[in-house]
């Protein structure tokens, strides 16, 4: 494991520091950034989520999705958790914390907008990230594979027309239009790109052109997580400033959500009796959030300074520490899952 995995929230926790010092140090610098854009999309966002997501696209063998009938419970627990519960329960604590418990400390306009930030989360599950969560619990890294690119083939069809359907039952107005483009610029053409790069180096005949290949790639991937969080905790620095109680109210049904989501996955998988190192991959992917394209979605649908990217920053400020933790509980649990499952010795083909 490198550098950047082992010290992951370390590194997050400085860009952040950096965003919010350097955006009230240089607020007209980053205003400039946030003119930087082309039909509703930030060019420089939009470079860095790509420098970010590429590499870990070129990582998804899809070929691997035939070998999913030889153990087919995990990705069925992945699938449904991600695509049929996880969304609407995002969706119902952002209403009942906004619309209700904090109605009376945060204006109707930024409730609304929380919450639209906070379901572009819950509809994202995690593809870039789950490569780490699952090399940090021992999970089998060719089903994590399938695990993740199955949920992208589902995602390119399923996030808008949930993202629709969330957001209208809200009363927040859909432009479909940004939409649609947005799933395609940040989901279809990464992968495609990722599918034909992988496809080209594969060809070569040289069985490890490709690990070295991501290899070259992976430090360029940090850069554009460290770079976006710099930028959008610039863009946010004075509003999280003058509003610090309004992260805390964010924050709280989002970890409410993350832990609660986690510990289903992991009662569920122990009772399918799932091996570990498919339950453990399987429950981290359904927690984590895919937050480079929430994040992305949040800024072209309502804007850099809304509070619905405001929302989907605060989801990067939550997840780290609280997925590193929920690994800690993982690695932890591992034998006495292995015992109560009977899977200690259990071998899983893929």
């Amino acid at each position: 494991m490198g550098i950047f995995e082992r010290y992951l929230s370390v590194w997050v926790g400085l860009a952040i520091l950096a965003g919010l010092v350097l955006g009230n140090l240089m607020p007209d610098v980053f205003t400039l950034v946030a003119s930087l854009e082309y039909a509703h999309v930030n060019l420089v966002i939009a470079v860095l989520i790509w420098v970010m997501i590429y590499p870990m696209m070129v990582q998804i063998d899809f070929s691997s999705i035939k070998d999913v009938k030889k153990s087919p419970q995990g990705l069925i627990l992945t699938v449904v958790i991600n695509w049929l519960v996880k969304p609407f329960t995002m969706a119902l604590l952002a209403w009942l914390f906004f619309k209700v418990l904090f109605v009376d400390w945060v204006d109707p306009q930024s409730a609304t907008e929380y919450i639209a930030g906070m379901i572009l989360l819950g509809v994202a599950p995690c593809t870039a990230m789950v490569f780490v969560w699952s090399q940090l619990t021992k999970g089998d890294p060719n089903y994590t594979l399938v695990q993740v690119s199955v949920n992208d083939l589902i995602m390119v069809v399923a996030f808008a027309p949930i993202c629709a359907l969330l957001l209208g039952v809200n009363d927040i107005q859909v432009p479909w239009e940004t939409l649609i483009s947005s799933v395609f610029l940040y989901v279809v053409l990464p992968l495609v790109a990722g599918a034909l790069t992988r496809k080209k180096l594969e060809a070569d005949g040289d069985s490890e052109s490709l690990n070295r290949f991501v290899g070259k790639l992976k430090p360029w991937s940090m850069l554009g997580l460290l770079g976006t969080v710099v930028l959008l905790f610039g863009f946010q620095a004075q509003t999280i400033m003058d509003e610090p109680m309004n992260i805390l109210f964010i924050a709280i049904p989002l970890m409410i959500q993350t832990y609660g989501i986690f510990f289903i996955t992991y009662y569920i998988a122990k009772k399918m009796k799932l091996s570990h190192k498919i339950a453990a991959p399987a429950c981290m992917i359904a927690t984590s959030n895919f937050f480079e394209l929430a994040v992305a979605v949040a800024i072209s649908l309502f804007g850099l300074h809304s509070g619905a990217a405001l929302a989907t920053v605060v989801g990067v400020l939550v997840e780290v520490p609280v997925m590193l933790t929920l690994v800690a509980f993982v690695n932890s649990r591992r034998s006495k899952f292995e015992a109560d499952t009977g899977t200690g010795t259990q071998a899983v083909e893929t």
